[in-house]
């Protein structure tokens, strides 16, 4: 574990000696959905137990989370995926969802534009409390929750029509993703410092196309409005 990533982990409370390398074990699953249809969101979720420091300072903790991202905002899709998340979470402590349903808001902010990169879910970190085993535990519901927070939404969606005004809405959203990721992603950087690192996989999560135009702002009052409206002021959906 090279220098950068050993004081970017000292910020968050990490006891570590910043003088030397560390090794580390980090695994985990992550996948991010980007569909051609706009009235189908993109996912993302990502579940990830961090070790780092030798015998005698040995670290552990869980990470991750889910989050959605619509290009037109349709709230029963949007209070399913919450209502999905917020079960998983009540299995194990009933304060969890309430936390990281912030934590998720506060993460995914995109700080240049004023909003948050979707409508959220569910963001957790530096998670090492009970214990190993219940954190474990929690972390296999929330991935266990990912398909019946998803799928239906897919299932619903993916046939409906569009046209080229509503895809090129979609590509502009997904040039806002492109930014968050690039500029705010913990994960992303972090990867980038990582010895040996594979490039590729790092940009995997980027969308295959994107789009940005100058000065670019929805109409008043269109449906395009309304979803930046909810992006600049998260609301609570169940």
């Amino acid at each position: 574990l090279g220098p950068q990533a050993v004081k970017q982990m000292r910020s968050r409370g990490k006891k570590l000696d910043e003088n030397k390398e560390l090794p580390f074990l980090a695994c985990g699953i992550s996948s991010v959905i980007h569909p051609r249809n706009p009235y189908v969101p993109t996912v993302h979720f990502n579940y990830r137990y961090f070790e780092v420091g030798d015998r005698g300072n040995k670290q552990w903790w869980y990470g991750g989370g889910s989050d959605l991202t619509p290009y037109y905002l349709n709230e029963d899709d949007t209070k399913h995926f919450h209502g999905t998340l917020k079960a998983a979470c009540d299995a194990h402590d009933s304060t969890y969802y309430t936390r990281f349903k912030q934590w998720c808001d506060s993460y995914f902010f995109i700080k240049h534009r004023n909003e948050r990169r979707g409508v959220g879910g569910i963001f957790f970190d530096d998670l090492d409390k009970p214990s190993q085993e219940q954190c474990f535990k929690f972390v296999q519901s929330c991935a266990d929750s990912v398909i019946p927070s998803y799928i239906p939404l897919v299932k619903k969606h993916h046939h409906e029509r569009y046209n080229k005004k509503e895809r090129e809405w979609q590509l502009i959203r997904r040039g806002r993703y492109t930014e968050f990721n690039l500029v705010y992603d913990r994960g992303t950087k972090f990867g980038f410092q990582a010895p040996s690192a594979r490039i590729e996989s790092i940009l995997v999560s980027l969308p295959l196309e994107a789009r940005w135009e100058y000065m670019h702002e929805p109409e008043p009052n269109s449906r395009e409005d309304a979803l930046v409206k909810v992006l600049k002021n998260p609301r609570d959906w169940v």
